[in-house]
């Protein structure tokens, strides 16, 4: 049987209105253990605007469709959203806006993303959404879905669009 394996960044909460981190300049080197250390209330400043920014968002319709097809999701995002949309089964990588994985700590999640992604085959797929490749665990995640075998799906633009259409089709394919 086939499995979806979904990999989500930024790009999928830019249409709930998240901005992304290119949206933020100076926002990564912000969320360091260094600097949450060094500038303990600069940075609980931009952990409350963060999360004043997080708690009025909604899950949009891509988040909506990988929770109703009940797909595995491996996310660099913090902002929950697809748990609030009811997904069960979700890998976050960076942990919550509670619970923050900050640049420079230790990730455990990131060997069980990839560890899942390593047991993936040649008939799955790794639909890999909104999450730009210029950040080293993006890139090798990807190459490790590549190197199990599965077939890489890229939805960068119109998540909320082009995701529910994704899965509408396969699965409906999959019946016929």
């Amino acid at each position: 049987m086939t499995s979806i394996i979904a990999f989500s960044g930024a790009g999928i909460s830019a249409e709930s209105n998240i901005p992304t981190f290119q949206d933020i300049p100076g926002i990564r080197e912000k969320l360091t253990r260094d600097y949450a250390t060094t500038y303990p209330k600069e940075y609980a400043k931009v952990i409350a605007e963060l999360k004043s920014v997080i708690d009025k968002a909604e899950p949009n319709a891509a988040h909506i469709s990988l929770a109703e097809y009940d797909i595995l999701v491996i996310t660099m995002n913090i902002d929950d959203l697809h748990q609030k949309a009811g997904s069960k089964n979700v890998i976050a990588v960076h942990g919550s806006i509670d619970n923050i994985v900050l640049y420079g700590d230790m990730a455990p999640m990131y060997s069980v993303a990839l560890d899942r992604v390593l047991k993936m085959n040649k008939d799955d797929i790794f639909l890999v959404i909104g999450a730009s490749l210029s950040t080293m665990f993006s890139y090798q995640i990807k190459e490790a879905a590549k190197y199990a075998g599965a077939q890489v799906v890229e939805i960068q633009e119109k998540a909320a669009e082009k995701v529910p259409e994704f899965l509408k089709n396969y699965f409906r394919n999959c019946e016929d």
